[in-house]
């Protein structure tokens, strides 16, 4: 069963029971009632006709006759029978011999409850007499010392037949006002879950791995609430799962240029120790192909010391201490002069004191790198410049040269591994593009963001800026 025929079933369920049980309780309340008042008149009345014969007592002493009783009952009885104007008022007087003084009823009356009566009571009881149902009040007067019973009754048969008039006219509204309920709460119930029956074609849709749905609800309740959340939901595994495929896409890529990084320098080895191995010998010949061997065979040994350090970048735990960026920038002088003067490349070195928590041997990797790529994109006798410094809670390090530069449409793809916007002078140099790579894991790990200003044939500033964090920041 679906839900919206629940909340329909459930809450028409639920009206029938109320409406039905409220209705039926008004109905015999006001049965009650009515019936309450008619025994109440009844009860008065036949009080008043006690009241009647004890005030006549001293004339029926005076005549002591049985007619002349008779005589005067007759006219108390019609009096009475009179005053209510109603032709379904019955009285029966009877004195003690059980003889009938006064009566104008039309059915026999023989109801032992009513036996017993005292005198200063009045009994009543409800009873059916050929279809009809009739109040009994019953009560004992005595007059000059003569007991009387005095039967007073009516015929209440119409209050029950209200009563029932009442129910059938309640079941016809009852129906009626059901079926209109029913069809108004089908259509409430399929406008209040159209909603939801949205998300449930949206999520099958995005099941089937169209992450481009969304639940489109324009209402502002509870539900329009859970598309909202539903929605962002929906981005957040859309964003994850397009995060995923770029990592996968990256791996993919990354394997396919590690092998071809690979590929390239042992195809020359195995080439030209074959051919040396089949060719006479000719010195000459022996060490341009051995030079062609070392070289790719240092072309080798940086791409697996280069991937050394990426492996050791993307470590989980590393145990931070607090440095002088300037210190180690210092220790690394001689190995960054060493690079440089392959070069002929003149280091400048503008350091400020600049203190952070840093993990040393990856920043001299970072340091290393941004130096290493400044000094091959510079000519020589060029000048690659240093710098660190603080900034609002932030250390940054800078490492500016006046080379080739970058083109624009290659800035934003530096950061991939083995991507070279100059394929020939990165082989040139040994290079594998794995440099930046390396340093953007290493700042992240050290929460640095990197900045990288180019403009081509002017030169490059490579800017990493360290958030300046308290000892209980540090990830140890």
């Amino acid at each position: 069963m679906k839900f919206w025929q629940k909340i329909s079933l459930g809450s028409i369920l639920t009206f029938i029971i109320i409406f039905n049980l409220a209705s039926v309780l008004i109905i015999e309340r006001n049965h009650s009632k009515m019936l309450q008042q008619e025994i109440n008149t009844m009860l008065r009345e036949n009080m008043s006709i006690r009241s009647t014969l004890e005030m006549v007592a001293p004339l029926l002493k005076m005549y002591n006759s049985f007619e002349y009783e008779k005589t005067v009952f007759t006219n108390i009885g019609n009096e009475a029978v009179a005053r209510n104007n109603d032709q379904m008022m019955y009285l029966s007087i009877v004195d003690g011999m059980n003889r009938e003084l006064y009566s104008n009823v039309d059915f026999t009356v023989r109801h032992p409850e009513l036996q017993g009566t005292s005198e200063d009571e009045i009994r009543y009881m409800l009873s059916d007499v050929d279809r009809r149902t009739i109040l009994f009040t019953s009560s004992l007067v005595r007059v000059n010392q003569n007991l009387f019973t005095i039967g007073y009754m009516k015929d209440v048969t119409p209050i029950y037949q209200e009563r029932a008039e009442q129910f059938r006219f309640f079941l016809q509204v009852d129906i009626a006002a059901c079926l209109i309920y029913i069809i108004l709460m089908f259509l409430i119930s399929k406008g209040l879950t159209k909603p939801i029956d949205k998300m449930m074609r949206t999520a099958k849709v995005i099941a089937q791995g169209d992450f481009s749905k969304r639940v489109e609800i324009k209402s502002k309740d509870e539900i329009s609430n859970l598309a909202h959340h539903f929605n962002h939901m929906v981005s957040v595994v859309e964003d994850k799962i397009n995060e995923l495929e770029l990592h996968n896409l990256e791996k993919q890529r990354f394997i396919q240029n590690f092998t071809h990084e690979l590929k390239t320098p042992l195809t020359s080895i195995i080439g030209y120790a074959n051919f040396l191995r089949v060719t006479k010998y000719q010195e000459d010949v022996f060490l341009d192909g051995l030079n062609v061997i070392y070289n790719e065979a240092k072309r080798l040994e940086s791409l697996s010391m280069k991937m050394m350090d990426l492996i050791l970048a993307q470590a989980d735990h590393f145990e931070m201490k607090r440095e002088n960026l300037k210190t180690v920038i210092d220790e690394m002088d001689s190995a960054l002069a060493m690079k440089a003067k392959d070069k002929n490349i003149r280091l400048v070195y503008d350091c400020e004191d600049c203190w952070l928590w840093l993990e040393k041997d990856l920043m001299k990797i970072l340091i290393f790198n941004l130096a290493d790529n400044a000094i091959k994109a510079s000519p020589e006798q060029e000048t690659v410049t240093i710098r660190t410094y603080a900034d609002r809670q932030q250390c940054v390090l800078a490492v500016e040269d006046h080379g080739i530069g970058i083109a624009p449409e290659h800035l934003d793809k530096i950061f991939e591994p083995f991507y070279v916007s100059d394929k020939a002078r990165t082989r040139s140099y040994n290079g594998a593009g794995l440099g930046l790579s390396i340093c953007q894991s290493i700042a992240r790990i050290h929460q640095g963001t990197f900045e990288v200003t180019s403009e081509e044939h002017k030169g490059t500033t490579v800017t990493v800026r360290f958030k300046v964090m308290g000892e209980s920041e540090v990830d140890l």
